[in-house]
């Protein structure tokens, strides 16, 4: 995330000045609002929590048969064979093994998913955020909250810009074949009061 930022900062650091004695422009932006914020981010977020329910769902099965055959293995100790309680109990261990494995794999991949997603989204917003670093003439745009930030007012915050923008990007995106996607020229309300 700090990577992207940089990218987005260095990016508008990067556009032409007006004038070199224009004072320079700077605006902010709460990124974690605009991926909860916008519809792709919320898609993004079902997808990762139904893949998470999925898991735990897979995982509580796991876990009450091993609860089942612990009881069974409980409650038959004195009318099974030595050689049987042995048995279920190395069946026990060996669903508490690929229990915790399962959980390893499973919060490994739920990295990689929940990695994979910000990344996409990422790609998604960084062009709508150039674009509206470029109409507003900003220098600078900052993430609000991981930048060290200490005050920023809200007359240079562009969230609200990029989230109605970011929609609408994804939305007629969504509706348009991937060879043709043309980026979204509106202006922002931050832009006309500016």
């Amino acid at each position: 995330m700090k990577k992207f930022l940089m990218t987005v900062a260095a990016a508008a650091l990067a556009a032409p000045m007006v004038a070199q004695t224009a004072p320079a422009r700077v605006a902010v932006i709460d990124v974690q609002r605009v991926l909860a914020s916008s519809a792709a981010g919320k898609a993004a977020s079902e997808r990762l929590k139904k893949m998470q329910d999925d898991r735990m769902a897979k995982a509580k099965q796991m876990d009450e048969e091993m609860q089942k055959l612990d009881s069974d293995i409980n409650t038959k100790k004195l009318s099974l064979s030595e050689e049987k309680i042995t048995d279920m109990q190395k069946q026990l261990s060996d669903r508490k093994i690929a229990a915790q494995r399962y959980a390893q794999d499973a919060e490994r991949e739920m990295g990689e998913a929940r990695d994979r997603a910000l990344m996409e989204l990422e790609n998604k917003i960084k062009p709508v955020i150039d674009s509206i670093g470029k109409e507003m003439g900003l220098a600078a745009i900052f993430n609000k909250f991981e930048s060290g930030l200490v005050y920023a007012s809200e007359a240079i915050d562009i969230t609200d810009s990029v989230i109605k923008r970011f929609n609408d990007a994804t939305a007629s995106a969504s509706t348009q074949p991937a060879a043709s996607n043309p980026p979204a020229t509106t202006t922002s309300s931050a832009a006309k009061k500016q």
